[in-house]
């Protein structure tokens, strides 16, 4: 999962980070209002977290934004003001979840996950798309009930389609996915090609229809046959 910290404590957004990107996710971190700001007005996400109370500014204009502009990200407020009233403002803006410090770092995980699940495919535990199973508690793909072996970023590529069927998804929203903001420092966004290539060859090589289309001048959609 793609995930943005938007934390102004540098020590805790690090501990954040590092127990998470341990876990497999992506993490990025934004210290203030402007930043977090401007990531989420230029990169997508699969859960964003966020402090209210921010150098600059207010976490919950950061929310309304998200939902003005109809970001599919998941949203967890995760703040020491634990007021009822800053809930409620939370909840009203379109937080779905609000965690109030402290926290452990494995429950914080475990609701990312939960709600991530929820919003991108119903909740279930199991991902189904005809032959291919995802289970992603264990990091497990099969194809007809036979493993497929992927690497960190096929698999993330994978999740990314499965969460996105018959939707264009532009090459460079690809790499941003698997490489975060840094994907703005990369001469070349070539090496998506090789990630895709693989990830094709192993799907089909294990009896998977191809349902990676090629989108020209474009970028690439799944979808069936």
């Amino acid at each position: 999962m793609k995930i943005l910290i938007i934390e102004d404590e540098a020590v805790l957004a690090e501990s954040i980070q590092s127990y998470l990107e341990s876990e497999g996710n992506l993490c990025e971190l934004a210290a203030d209002f402007d930043e977090a700001w401007e990531k989420t007005g230029l990169y997508d996400y699969d859960c964003i977290l966020v402090d209210i109370t921010l150098p600059g500014g207010s976490g919950l204009e950061i929310i309304r934004k998200l939902k003005a502009d109809q970001q599919r990200a998941g949203i967890i407020i995760v703040s020491a003001k634990d007021s009822i009233d800053d809930r409620i403002s939370g909840l009203e803006l379109g937080s779905d979840d609000y965690l109030p410090k402290p926290f452990h770092l494995a429950e914080l995980n475990a609701r990312i996950k939960a709600l991530v699940r929820r919003n991108q495919f119903g909740g279930n535990q199991e991902i189904h798309y005809r032959e291919i199973r995802v289970r992603p508690g264990e990091h497990e793909v099969t194809v007809a009930d036979r493993p497929v072996k992927l690497t960190r970023s096929e698999y993330d590529l994978l999740l990314y389609f499965l969460a996105n069927p018959n939707r264009v998804l532009t090459k460079e929203a690809v790499a941003e996915h698997l490489s975060g903001d840094q994907a703005d420092l990369l001469d070349s966004i070539d090496f998506i090609y090789s990630h895709i290539k693989n990830l094709r060859k192993k799907l089909v090589g294990v009896g998977a229809q191809d349902y990676i289309q090629s989108v020209y001048g474009l970028g690439y959609k799944w979808a069936a046959v």
